[in-house]
């Protein structure tokens, strides 16, 4: 194999293994996103489309160049010298198996290149996704905690509300009771002067009748002795 094919398998190797790496299952997407920001991968993310676009050239010309050896060595018709000769035969085939080996390797090498590159992209892109959905997990708890103190707030506060009406039209109530009260005391008020006018005047009148009583006594004692004169008088003329 010579320096190049042996270059490009080498690369073929460290494609395969870089990618059963970036598969494996337990090192998360977030955990490569903060691998991949480390400085050197910082300072080589400058040079990474021209690394890529170089590397895909490069290995397009050595696949076509595999090409180009297979078909030449497959139609390439051997002599009767050639079959008489099986060094010959053998060293074509030869030929034959290393252009198909390294059109292998050089197609291998661009397809692997290319599922890296999309991986490493794939990668970066699932960990702003998580990076993003942890964000909005995180908003849509504080805005569940926000929303359920708002909530017992305005339980609170239509509590409040209620309790205040419930003041309100007790404070009402009350205010009604003691106008009642004043009225029904004005009014008992007045029917205790009104009683104690009846009384007074009931006073009176029995003063009155006794005094009545009284004189009618007198005016009837004072009859009575003026008959008794009068009958007196009549019996001393007869």
């Amino acid at each position: 194999m010579t320096l190049q094919w042996t270059a490009v398998a080498l690369f073929l190797y460290a494609e395969i293994g870089v990618i059963l790496i970036l598969c494996l299952p337990f090192i998360s997407a977030r955990r490569w996103q903060s691998i991949f920001k480390f400085r050197i991968w910082s300072w080589m993310a400058n040079f990474w489309n021209k690394v890529f676009l170089t590397m895909i050239i490069i290995l397009i010309i050595l696949f076509l160049d595999a090409v180009r050896e297979v078909r030449k060595y497959s139609s390439k018709d051997l002599g009767v010298g050639a079959k008489l000769q099986p060094n010959m035969f053998d060293h074509m085939h030869m030929k034959l198996f290393r252009a198909q080996r390294n059109l292998y390797i050089s197609g291998f090498s661009v397809f692997l290149w290319l599922v890296m590159k999309r991986l490493i992209t794939l990668i970066n892109q699932l960990a702003s996704a998580s990076a993003t959905t942890a964000a909005l997990q995180e908003q849509a708890a504080n805005a569940n905690q926000t929303a359920e103190k708002y909530m017992k707030d305005n339980e609170l506060l239509k509590q409040t509300l209620m309790d205040g009406k419930a003041d309100k039209a007790t404070e009402k109530g009350m205010e009604l009771l003691r106008t009642e009260m004043e009225k029904l005391k004005k009014e008992l008020k007045t029917s205790g002067d009104a009683l104690e006018k009846s009384h007074k005047e009931a006073d009176a009148v029995k003063k009155q009748v006794d005094g009545l009583a009284r004189e009618y006594d007198r005016l009837l004692k004072e009859h009575q002795e003026l008959q008794n004169l009068q009958d007196n008088g009549n019996k001393k003329e007869d």
